[in-house]
């Protein structure tokens, strides 16, 4: 018999042990890298101390996914403040994600 109920949603896999190294790399090439830098490597260090406080791996895998959200979301946004219409109504990415407590 299973511990996990059968309806239980898989978890998404693990990102390569080489993700934040490479998503890194890509921040500090967009035009952004002034301010997305810094942010990545706080929540990079923030993971960090969650990690091993928690003994998992979850903390990181998290800021991995977020930050690959934000970078394959980058140019969609760019396009949509350029086109100029209202974004008064828009939402945080931590609201779609689910990262907020």
């Amino acid at each position: 018999m299973s511990a996990q109920p059968e309806h239980a949603p898989a978890p998404p896999p693990a990102p390569a042990p080489t993700a934040a190294a490479e998503l890194l790399a890509r921040v500090r090439k967009d035009p952004r890298a002034a301010q997305w830098v810094p942010a990545f490597e706080q929540d990079w260090a923030q993971a960090l101390e969650d990690s091993r406080h928690s003994y998992s791996l979850t903390p990181l895998h998290q800021v991995v996914r977020a930050w690959k959200a934000r970078l394959e979301a980058a140019s969609a946004v760019d396009a949509f403040i350029a086109s100029g219409l209202d974004d008064s109504d828009g939402i945080g990415l931590e609201d779609v994600l689910g990262a907020r407590p």
